[in-house]
């Protein structure tokens, strides 16, 4: 029990910063699965950076959120994201591309029968997706989590998700 207390003070902390989005923040929900079957959730802020003066399609969105991966028989985990990615966009800006790498930390170390090893977990990530009207965007990613073998063992995960950002 005593070491539960501290996840769940860890979770409502998390939680209490996503409420409040700060300026120039846009929310994001991603839902998906994992390469174990897990569905996943995703809650997420965006910021996006112009990096025109380096080339004219290029940016950086920097992504921070919780990561919910709902188990068996309450196994289930959670994880706080950073994620910064390069964003490429072509068609007129109407689609675009990213890559990035960044970290999580997970409130569990197992996820189903996966023993991830240790809660700090590096995040890669590929997506791709089109502007809608109103700032709105639909994509699709793939995010790869493992800890790089700074443990053994490293039973690394996939999330494989569809995502709707609002710009505000």
């Amino acid at each position: 029990m005593t070491r539960r207390l501290p996840r769940f003070a860890t979770t409502a902390a998390l939680a209490a910063c996503l409420g409040i989005p700060p300026a120039g923040a846009a929310p994001s929900l991603e839902l998906g699965t994992t390469s174990e079957g897990t569905p996943s959730l995703s809650v997420n802020l965006d910021w996006m950076h112009d990096l025109s003066q380096w080339h004219p399609a290029l940016g950086l969105r920097l992504a921070t959120g919780l990561l919910w991966l709902p188990g068996d028989h309450r196994q289930d985990n959670l994880a706080w994201r950073l994620t910064p990615a390069l964003r490429y966009s072509c068609a007129g800006g109407r689609a675009y591309i990213e890559v990035g790498v960044g970290g999580a930390l997970f409130v569990e170390t197992r996820l189903e029968d996966r023993d991830l090893s240790t809660s700090f977990q590096f995040e890669d990530r590929v997506a791709a997706g089109i502007r809608l009207g109103q700032g709105g965007e639909l994509g699709v990613s793939a995010s790869h989590y493992s800890n790089a073998g700074l443990d053994l063992p490293n039973n690394g995960f996939e999330v494989y998700s569809l995502s709707y950002r609002q710009s505000l």
